[in-house]
Order: C-alpha cells, then structure tokens, then sequence
C-alpha cells in the first residue's frame, strides 16, 4: 500500500483542522468457553465523531472507563479501531487516514504523534539516563547522534525547565513533577505536530499540576502545538482547554466551547460533572448532585439514553429511544432529548 491509497476519499474538513475522527469505534470480543467463542462485544468507544483546529487544545472528560484514553490510542495508532476515521493532516504528506496506513507509512507519521503518559514513574525506563531516554526518539528516526544529540537534549531538558547537566542522571533521581518534564521533553523531541496528553497532571500534586499545565501552555504557544487533553478533572481541563468533549460510556454526551460549557450545560452528565468541581470561593455554593446508580455495562448497554438509570431528568422517552448527538446551538453538541427545555446548573469560569 501506499501513501496515496491512504487518502481520505471523503475530505469534508473545516480549514484549519489538523486531526478529524468520524464514527470511530473500538469493540473488545468476550470470548467463552473451551473453543473461545466470542459471546458478545464490549463496545469500549461507539460512534466517536470530533475534530481539533490546529494549535488548539481539546479536552475529552470522563468518568474511569468511559472509552476516553481507548479514543486517544487508537488515535496514535497503539489499537487498531474496529471502524471509522481518522484524518491528519501530517505537515509532509497531508491528509491521511491513520487507520488505513501500513506499518512503513505509519513509521513516518508517527514522529508527528506523540504521547505525554499518565503515570511519571512507569513510563520512564528506570535503567536509562535522561540522555537515553529523551534522545532515543531522535536516534532511532535518524535525526541526530553524537555531540549533535547531546546538544539537542540539552536544549530540551532547558526548555522543560531542566537542567542540562541532569542528561547523566536517571529517572530515580526525581520527583514526579520532574519525571513528568522528562516525559514531555521527550514527546517534544522530533517536533511533533498533535501532543496527546493521557492524564498528564492527575499523579502530580496539586502544586506541581498548576507548574506543569502552565508549562504546557507555554510550549503550546512557542512550538504551535495542537493537544488532545484526556482528562476526568473539569477544574484541570478549565485551565487548559479551548474546547470540551465529554464522554460516557463510549458515545460523546456533549461538545462545546470551554467557557460555555461551563457556564451553560446542556446535558444532565455535563451538569454533574461541573457540580463535583471544588469552588475557591466558599461563597459561590452550588447544590451537589449525587448520581444514583453504576455507570452502565459498555458490555450490556441500557436501551435508549445510556444515561437515563442515574439521570433525574429522565423521562419515558430516554428509556425507549436513543439521543443522537446534534447542533443545538452554534458549535453546541449534545445527545439529550431534553436538551432546549432544561435549566442546568453550571459553574463560572
């Protein structure tokens, strides 16, 4: 295959885009039995549709397990979907289809693509230096060796907020919130275009967070960087997001504009979420919402809304039929019936 055959042959895109996913999906097989049969599917992401202008960032929220870092490695290519797409516009190649690329053509996009991880202890190889590590991306896509590789991640430990003289030591020798610095300097080494950030504050202290989401807008700004931030925080998404995707259960429940999101939620879940985000001023009380209920089975669905067992709003309709995601209003999504008729609770930004 290759490189042509992989362009989208429906490019409906907004100029300006730099990733456009459509329908994606992720269906896990429940396997059985002796033989293994497969019995059912565990419907991991369901219908996934969002897009991402370039040097702007994105936030997909969620409760644990609601399909959201499913979505962004499928992205990366780390699981293959089981159907739809996704379109990048690579700065060399562009439009491409990720899905659709060999393992040669994949290698090429990649450099592209990079991954901030959640966790600052695990994803760092503990038996290699700094040097090592930050610079393997540019050893093994032949980018630089030598002195010249010494130079470039000295260059990119300071931008990180390190020291160069730090290249010899190894990860034990930091903290988390440091750990976390080694990481993004080494997403950052072959100058990508889309950062997925997986989670990239939730392990650090509350102190360290602020520092390193301020050193994500920082480099956003410097190196025009597009980022995909997965998140369950809200307050941590508020600080750093241009847009919002909420998720549940595999299926977008709402998308919109940071601010009006948290202003104006058109969605029970949405409305949820923002009540659980913790108020600096004791005086700006809002009424706590307690959902009732699991999250639903992504194994074994409920018909209709997947949100009406925990949803106070539900009515005989939500039970029956399933809310499509729709435009409400301008760049407003949101999969509820009820969506014009309610009068949700937000929070001020």
């Amino acid at each position: 295959m290759t490189l042509a055959d992989t362009k989208p042959k429906n490019l409906d895109v907004s100029e300006g885009d730099l990733l456009v996913v459509r329908d994606l999906r992720k269906y896990f097989p429940i396997n059985r039995g002796i033989l293994q049969r497969t019995v059912g599917h565990v419907k991991a992401v369901d219908g996934v549709s969002l897009s991402i202008p370039e040097g702007k960032t994105l936030g997909l929220v969620g409760e644990s397990g609601c399909g959201k870092t499913t979505t962004s490695r499928m992205i990366l290519r780390a699981f293959d979907p089981t159907g739809g797409e996704i379109l990048f516009r690579d700065r060399e190649l562009g439009w491409v289809n990720i899905p659709d690329l060999d393992k040669v053509s994949m290698r090429k996009i990649r450099r592209n693509l990079q991954m901030i991880f959640q966790d600052p202890f695990g994803s760092l190889n503990p038996r290699m230096s700094l040097l090592e590590i930050v610079g393997e991306p540019l050893l093994v896509n032949g980018v630089a060796s030598g002195e010249k590789l010494k130079d470039r991640v000295a260059h990119l430990l300071r931008i990180v907020g390190l020291r160069a003289e730090y290249m010899s030591r190894y990860p034990h020798a930091f903290s988390g919130g440091q750990r976390q610095r080694i990481g993004i300097a080494r997403a950052l080494a072959l100058q990508p275009q889309l950062v997925v950030c997986d989670e990239p504050v939730s392990a650090l202290d509350v102190s360290i967070q602020a520092q390193t989401l301020n050193l994500l807008a920082d480099l956003q700004e410097q190196f025009k960087l597009t980022y995909l931030f997965v998140a369950h925080d809200l307050s941590v998404v508020e600080h750093i997001c241009d847009r919002v995707a909420v998720m549940y259960v595999g299926k977008l429940t709402e998308v919109a504009d940071t601010e009006e999101l948290f202003l104006d939620p058109l969605h029970p879940y949405t409305e949820a979420l923002l009540a659980a985000v913790p108020k600096p001023n004791p005086r700006l009380r809002s009424k706590r919402i307690v959902l009732s209920g699991e999250v639903a089975n992504p194994a074994n669905p409920p018909s209709g809304c997947y949100f009406h067992p925990r949803c106070r709003y539900a009515v005989e309709r939500c039970k029956i039929e399933a809310p499509a995601l729709r435009e409400v209003k301008p760049n407003r999504l949101v999969s509820c019936h009820r969506a014009e008729e309610l009068e949700l609770q937000g929070v001020p930004v």
